[in-house]
């Protein structure tokens, strides 16, 4: 099983299998964030950094970072951001665009190996994006959509994920530097829309051996109490074999360290307790 290694300029973090999961904060992403969204057009980062810290103090391992959002140039404003959230925090960073250009201004700026995210199985996208991640030593989270959209069986998901593995490759990029993103889908309009994705993670991981991440939000799509089948979710991907999960931390880490312990990912429970008692103090 391999390893994908991320960095800022002065952390390191491993995603990899059988290591505890890795968690990448969703927090600085204005879809549905009216707050976010109307700062980040007046071109204010404030909440960046602020919501940076806050996902770091939460234990986000990686923060994500988007600024996309209507009457926001990207390009001129996603390497700001991306300024901010290193002056911010130490922790390394998820650069999410998905616009070439931006991702190319925010790489320019990066102090570090960032994660990209995304390039996606479209042949438009892997010829666009992948000689950025070449070209800045870059991770990179793979997409399994292509021009058909998002297969509805695992089988087609796998298929598109070995299409971008093989691309990639073929660009000079390290097969452990790819993270598939299986993509959940809405399990109300489908209801074996949830098990696609935990066999397609199970069988990237045990055909393919590559790390895989997910965020758990779509599952939930149209439905009551969505965050109660967003953990449930979450907890079964883990078991299936997700390495790094794009979550909101403070919302559900103690469900992702409960799930790495049983999925034998925390020895002797020592994360578990020690979240378990930081809880207790706070109280």
């Amino acid at each position: 099983m391999m390893e994908t290694i991320v960095s800022s300029a002065t952390r390191e973090v491993i995603i990899g299998h059988g290591r505890p999961t890795v968690l990448i904060g969703e927090r600085i992403n204005p879809a549905g964030k009216k707050k976010l969204a109307e700062a980040l057009v007046a071109g204010n980062l404030d909440i960046v950094r602020a919501e940076a810290v806050a996902q770091a103090q939460a234990g986000a391992d990686i923060i994500d970072v988007n600024v996309g959002t209507f009457g926001v140039d990207e390009v001129a404003l996603l390497p700001k951001a991306v300024q901010a959230a290193m002056g911010a925090v130490d922790l390394p960073l998820c650069i999410d665009s998905a616009k070439p250009e931006a991702l190319d201004a925010a790489l320019k700026v990066y102090k570090g190996k960032a994660l990209v995210n995304s390039v996606t199985g479209e042949e438009r996208s892997l010829q666009a994006v992948l000689p950025l991640v070449k070209r800045y030593g870059a991770a990179v989270v793979g997409l399994v959509q292509d021009d058909r959209g998002v297969p509805r069986d695992a089988e087609g998901r796998v298929t598109i994920a070995q299409r971008i593995l093989e691309k990639a490759e073929a660009a000079g990029i390290p097969r452990q530097d790819v993270v598939i993103d299986c993509l959940a889908t809405a399990v109300g309009a489908d209801a074996s829309a949830g098990m696609a994705v935990i066999e397609a993670i199970r069988r990237v991981k045990s055909e393919l051996g590559v790390n895989i991440t997910l965020g758990a939000s779509n599952i939930s799509f149209g439905l009551p109490d969505r965050e109660l089948l967003n953990n449930a979710f979450l907890a079964m991907a883990v078991a299936a074999g997700a390495t790094a999960l794009i979550v909101d931390v403070a919302r559900v880490r103690p469900i992702i360290l409960a799930a790495d312990l049983l999925s034998n990912r925390d020895h002797h429970a020592r994360r578990y307790i020690q979240a378990y008692r930081q809880r207790q103090s706070a109280q």
